[in-house]
């Protein structure tokens, strides 16, 4: 175990300031995310060098499609998640206590090394919430900058700016959930709040860092037109247009597997606002067809996508092949 990070002991108790959770942990228990446990007064990791999943993925697949297209991230997480959220396709290791799960130790530096040999531009901390193996990904991102491999989360947003602050200015990119625009939904179908997310976003945006959005368009829960505006008006208004969003499809999964599947009119439907309210790229996954992306100033193919696979068609230099625009992204 670990020590953890942005906490403090009042009479025994630990309060947790990593997250908008601000747990209050008895000695013996542990935080909503299963990962930080109090003992004698100290708060510590039970997740420190200790990864439950580790795997050599498509930076598409995070999904980033601004980011190092082609490239390969060296990506892995461990047990436990600060939400609940009832849609959860990686329940089994996200909602896990780390000694319910199969894990194994693995240093920062070997995380590294694996990265390297595996020929990776980048590490991805993916697959669950990143954010409650704090400690694990900042030593493993600042030796990863030593070596001039670059840092992807993949992630809920669910961190206190403090936290974030320090994080993020090793982080390159981030594909981070909104998951719906509405604090209700949040509240019962996440166990969060929906305020810090959208801090969090506008932050670490701010800080500099590349950033997607991907919301997960769920039939009944956050598909209305209404919400799908409000989420692409709030993005114009405080990121910009050039974030791209991804409108993903819900296939039942965990707590919510009575739903059906999102029908591909309401992810159109998504696309047609998000382009209506002026977000000029944006993206529908989790279905059987080609993802493209285009010059927003001329039209031209710029990169085509099936599947994983990537063709950059018109791409030059961060800019269009065509009219020269130059294209939002982070570009080899």
């Amino acid at each position: 175990m670990k020590e953890a990070l942005y906490y403090k002991t009042v009479k025994g108790e630990a309060h947790c300031l990593l997250c908008p959770q601000f747990c209050v942990i008895p000695n013996g228990a542990r935080g909503k995310c299963h990962a930080r446990t109090n003992i004698g007064g100290k708060l510590y990791s039970l997740v420190y060098d200790r990864p439950c999943s580790i795997s050599v993925d498509p930076i598409e697949k995070k999904p980033l499609h601004h980011f190092l297209p082609g490239t390969f991230a060296y990506s892995f997480a461990t047990p436990g998640c600060n939400l609940s959220c009832k849609f959860c396709q990686n329940w089994e290791i996200s909602q896990a206590f780390p000694e319910a799960f199969p894990t194994r130790e693995v240093t920062a530096e070997e995380i590294v090394k694996g990265a390297i040999e595996s020929k990776c531009a980048s590490i991805a901390y993916t697959y669950t919430e990143p954010t409650i193996f704090f400690e694990y990904m900042l030593d493993v991102a600042k030796l990863a900058k030593k070596r001039k491999i670059r840092n992807v989360t993949v992630t809920n947003g669910y961190i206190n700016p403090a936290p974030a602050e320090e994080l993020y200015k090793l982080i390159d990119a981030t594909n981070i959930d909104i998951k719906g625009m509405s604090d209700k939904f949040y509240k019962e179908v996440c166990g969060a709040r929906l305020q810090p997310v959208l801090d969090a976003v506008k932050q670490i945006h701010e800080m500099g860092v590349w950033v997607e959005i991907t919301n997960l368009v769920i039939p009944t829960k956050n598909d209305t037109p209404a919400m799908i505006r409000k989420l692409c008006k709030w993005m114009i208004e405080n990121v910009g247009p050039d974030v791209p969003l991804h409108f993903s499809r819900f296939f039942p999964h965990y707590k919510m597997s009575s739903l059906p599947i999102t029908p591909l009119e309401t992810l159109s439907r998504a696309e047609k606002i998000a382009r209506e309210e002026g977000i000029n790229y944006v993206y529908v996954g989790n279905i059987p067809a080609a993802i493209d992306t285009y010059c927003r100033n001329c039209g031209r193919k710029l990169m085509g996508r099936v599947g994983y696979s990537v063709t950059v068609e018109a791409l030059k230099n961060g800019k269009c092949g065509n009219c020269g625009a130059k294209i939002p992204g982070v570009w080899k």
